[in-house]
């Protein structure tokens, strides 16, 4: 009887342990699509932290805020996963993300003198009005914050393994990093490239408030890149040579 009692107690240990063999291999299965998932949804995000960040003058000051500001909103964003399942069925919170999002769309097409023309002759100016740093770094993080409702609760369909989730968004999150540094020198040579961006930020603003709405109708989930992908070849379309690249 004691024999049967061990073979039994580690019969139970190996299914445990071939239970967490399996849970792994689905977490590492699912890792990359959910880091890609992260980069599609983050590309127009990272456009407007680029543009944020350029409202500093110091080259130094845009890397500090963008620094600061995503590092403030990854410790957002894992708060937001840990608490997932409570906050996002607060539609008040989906709602205050997609006006945002709006409000930021609107203020840069609204703001004085951002016609075509002149965006494309003196994008530095247009683009140029001066923020202080401390205020530079919290719209870094209210923004990022407010795209990352989105892609947190794509991610949060996909699994409901919280350590993928936010592996996934810290990856995501580097690579926004990164990816927002290209945008800033991006910027200064592709005059139309911001406002691109822009019309991304006011679609997925849009996108948050008519799935709240239509609940729980969702938008399709390829209907983001499928605008990204011509609003990056319009924003990509003019060129402008910098004064480092004549003679």
């Amino acid at each position: 009887m004691k024999t049967s009692h061990m073979d039994s107690a580690a019969f139970t240990s190996l299914l445990h342990w071939q239970s967490s063999i399996d849970r792994w291999v689905e977490l590492a299965s699912l890792l990359p699509v959910l880091i890609l998932l992260e980069f599609i949804l983050s590309t127009d995000n990272a456009i407007a932290l680029a543009a944020i960040a350029k409202r500093q003058v110091d080259p130094l000051q845009e890397r500090r805020a963008l620094d600061i500001g995503i590092v403030t909103s990854l410790l957002l964003r894992i708060a937001l996963i840990l608490t997932a399942q409570w906050i996002l069925k607060f539609q008040a919170l989906q709602l205050v993300a997609g006006l945002y999002l709006l409000f930021l769309a609107a203020d840069h097409w609204l703001s004085p003198g951002l016609d075509e023309n002149r965006k494309i002759q003196h994008s530095n100016e247009s683009s140029s009005r001066i923020r202080s740093f401390p205020v530079t770094v919290l719209i870094i993080a209210a923004t990022d914050l407010a795209f990352s409702i989105d892609s947190i609760a794509a991610a949060v369909a996909v699994s409901d393994q919280l350590i993928l989730i936010i592996t996934g968004a810290c990856v995501g999150v580097f690579a926004l990093r990164f990816t927002a540094a290209l945008f800033i020198r991006w910027l200064d040579k592709y005059p139309r490239l911001e406002s691109s961006g822009y019309i991304a930020v006011g679609f997925v603003g849009l996108k948050l408030i008519i799935q709240l709405l239509v609940y729980p109708f969702a938008l399709p989930e390829w209907l983001v890149p499928a605008l990204i992908i011509p609003l990056f070849i319009w924003g990509f379309s003019i060129r402008r040579k910098l004064a480092s690249e004549e003679g």
